[in-house]
């Protein structure tokens, strides 16, 4: 059997015509669906994801601190310069510009992806990041016994996250000192927006050179802020001469350990990482910090680092942060290549992303603590 098939050239076309318009539509809708899915996802990404713990500061919004916009590369330049210079960093008069450097750079890396506590704290089975934390800084306030409406420095005090948890747990009033002046505009921003700034005040100075009175405070303490003191001893000294008599002060301390070995390369890597990536003169040992406190006149009530057993890694929450700083560094990568975030800002993070594997490093080995805990108390009557 033959059969003929009579062919339409003008019906094969429409034909045509309607296949391949129906598959460019198809194309079309799965383009658009997926641009609108990685609109959605960069617009919470960057717009609505803020800090690790609190939306204190969104990605947009990453700048150099006090610096304007067009030098964060030369500073960043610069915070390094004083690492191929060690003897400038020893001099007591070049560390204040050296930090104040370092915390423009990183102040608003920090709160975007950390939090608005610039410290660590062990881990606690059951608690959050943020939890464990409030429970570190409350610890702080509760050892050294002051009681609601007594007034506290907070030495050291960053961006003011410890301040709030101190203040809102203890009922005192509490004065930070900071030597960046960034600092201070974010802290008072927060303190406000918590409803805290009437409780809690934030002062620009120098810790080395505080601008308040002999015996004005009823305590005080600093947590993870006087490892930048170029000499431990100028920064106690000062903090006995702002205390009452009989007034207690606790500081958490950044120091090695009996575990670090000066002949040991690896160890020896490791802490001039962690030196480098957070703006530190020189890290002391354990056994000096009660040494330097009885030196400026203190009464050693207490030492103790809080980071030995039973407690648990304070430095797992870097670890299971690697993720989310890839995602985090790459984010960085894509805003200062539209010019929304600072040429130099990919540096910034790049360099707090290596920090981050020292300061692990050093937890694990246990060469490094970030939490030796000191509590001392001023006589009631000065020796003379």
């Amino acid at each position: 059997m033959v059969i003929y098939v009579h062919s339409n050239p003008h019906h094969n076309h429409l034909t045509l015509d309607t296949h391949t318009h129906g598959a460019a539509m198809d194309t079309l809708t799965l383009i658009c669906t997926i641009s609108f899915i990685l609109a959605g996802g960069l617009y919470w990404f960057v717009f609505i994801l803020g800090s690790a713990e609190q939306k204190g500061k969104h990605a947009v919004k990453l700048s150099g601190g006090s610096i304007e916009r067009e030098k964060v590369q030369d500073k960043y330049n610069q915070y390094w310069s004083f690492f191929r210079r060690p003897k400038e960093i020893e001099k007591s008069e070049n560390v204040p510009a050296f930090v104040d450097t370092f915390y423009n750079l990183v102040t608003d890396i920090y709160e975007w992806g950390w939090g608005q506590s610039f410290h660590f704290s062990p881990a606690i089975p059951g608690k959050s990041n943020l939890e464990s934390t409030k429970l570190h800084e409350q610890m702080a306030v509760d050892l050294i016994g002051v009681k609601p409406g007594q007034k506290i420095l907070d030495a050291g005090c960053g961006v003011g996250g410890p301040m709030r948890a101190i203040a809102a747990h203890s009922g005192c009033n509490v004065v930070g000192i900071t030597i960046n002046e960034y600092q201070v505009s974010r802290a008072k921003a927060h303190n406000k927006k918590a409803g805290l700034d009437a409780q809690c005040d934030v002062v620009c100075g120098n810790f080395l050179e505080m601008p308040f009175e002999d015996e004005s405070f009823d305590g005080a303490y600093s947590i993870e802020a006087t490892c930048h003191a170029p000499k431990l001893e100028d920064v106690y000294s000062e903090i006995f001469r702002v205390l009452k008599p009989g007034a207690l002060y606790v500081s958490y301390e950044w120091v090695t350990t009996e575990l670090y070995n000066g002949e040991d390369p690896e160890h020896v890597e490791v802490i001039h990482g962690i030196e480098r990536g957070d703006a530190l003169p020189g890290l002391r040992n354990y056994s000096d910090i009660a040494e330097v406190a009885k030196k400026v006149g203190f009464e050693v009530v207490k030492e103790k680092d809080l980071a030995k057993p039973p407690s648990h890694p304070w430095w797992s929450r870097l670890k299971m942060g690697r993720i989310a700083y890839w995602r985090n560094h790459i984010l960085v990568m894509v805003l200062e290549t539209l010019g929304i975030a600072p040429k130099g800002t990919v540096d910034v993070h790049e360099m707090l992303f290596k920090t981050a594997d020292y300061l692990t490093k050093g937890g694990e080995t246990g060469i490094f603590t970030p939490m030796h805990m000191i509590l001392c108390r001023k006589p009631e009557k000065v020796q003379d």
